[in-house]
């Protein structure tokens, strides 16, 4: 094995080794991330890069917190919408602005492609019973831009569809934005190497393969196109009511930071008072009596 190639399966080791640790901070309190990481490739430098990215990310989410208060006290609506190629993290920050927050609150749309009724409905119809009410946020883990993008490149849409879209996005876009929601997108941007070494850690990690579709393989392929049906989508859709921000999507975990950074600049919350929160005592009753469970329902102890 050469040099290069060392340091491509060094760098994939590092890589799934960093999407395990944050998969396992998702189920941990305990905010002592010294020892969070086991990992032979840390050096001290690499340590402390993640230490302060995960102060980062907890401050950013303890913000995104009372932004969630804030939505719910004034009403707020808002969607976000989050675009880019495969492979470039964004499920990643959508996890990251929803771990701490109400999912009744804040919930994600992430729509299957549609089925045969669905084709004959009005393009926009079924993304439509996903917006927001009155305090809450929707996140939508890509969305009707798919007509511009995957639906352009794979011809699963014609023509005349094609130019429909572009003709009727704005307006609706601004239908939103004038009956209230507040509409802000992103894409993330990756480099054609980076998108590569994603895609071989996905296929080297038994955990992630799943998000290998055929569809996904074809995307690697066919680059070129997907570039050039966003550089056309952007251009078009690019309206002041509602622009597109980009989000440099290479390195994971700046692309996280950045993009929430972003987002809490773009909606004008404020902290809300709340009430002291008081445990009440506990209601005893000489009469009551705790029955016991029977084992044929228990769940064995096997840990």
């Amino acid at each position: 094995m050469n040099s290069d190639e060392d340091a491509l399966v060094q760098r994939i080791r590092r890589d799934l080794a960093d999407s395990h640790d944050e998969e396992l901070e998702l189920e941990l309190e305990d905010r002592n991330l010294d020892e969070l990481s086991g990992n032979p490739l840390d050096t001290a430098s690499y340590k402390e890069s993640r230490r302060q990215y995960f102060r980062e990310l907890f401050r950013m989410q303890a913000e995104l917190v009372k932004l969630q208060d804030w939505v719910v006290k004034t009403g707020h609506k808002v969607v976000i919408l989050f675009e880019g190629r495969d492979a470039a993290g964004k499920g990643g920050v959508i996890k990251r602005i929803t771990q701490r927050l109400n999912p009744r609150v804040c919930r994600v749309a992430a729509l299957p492609a549609p089925n045969a009724r669905e084709q004959t409905q009005w393009y926009f119809q079924r993304y439509v019973s996903h917006l927001p009410g009155a305090g809450e946020i929707v996140l939508f883990d890509r969305s009707w831009y798919n007509r511009a993008g995957v639906e352009r490149v794979m011809g699963f849409c014609s023509d005349e569809q094609y130019e429909e879209f572009f003709r009727s996005v704005p307006e609706f876009e601004k239908m939103l934005v004038r009956s209230g929601i507040q509409l802000i997108k992103y894409w993330f941007s990756i480099s054609d190497d980076e998108q590569q070494l994603r895609f071989l850690g996905r296929i080297h990690d038994p955990l992630k393969q799943w998000k290998l579709s055929p569809m996904d393989l074809e995307s690697r392929r066919r680059w070129e196109e997907y570039t050039k049906a966003k550089e056309i989508m952007l251009a078009r859709t690019h309206i002041p009511e509602a622009p597109w921000w980009v989000v440099q999507a290479d390195d994971k975990k700046k692309a996280r930071l950045n993009c929430i950074h972003h987002l809490l600049g773009q909606i004008p919350y404020g902290e809300i008072e709340h009430p002291a929160i008081v445990l009440p005592p506990r209601e005893r009753h000489e009469d009551y009596v705790r029955q016991p469970v029977s084992e044929e329902i228990l769940v064995p102890d096997v840990y």
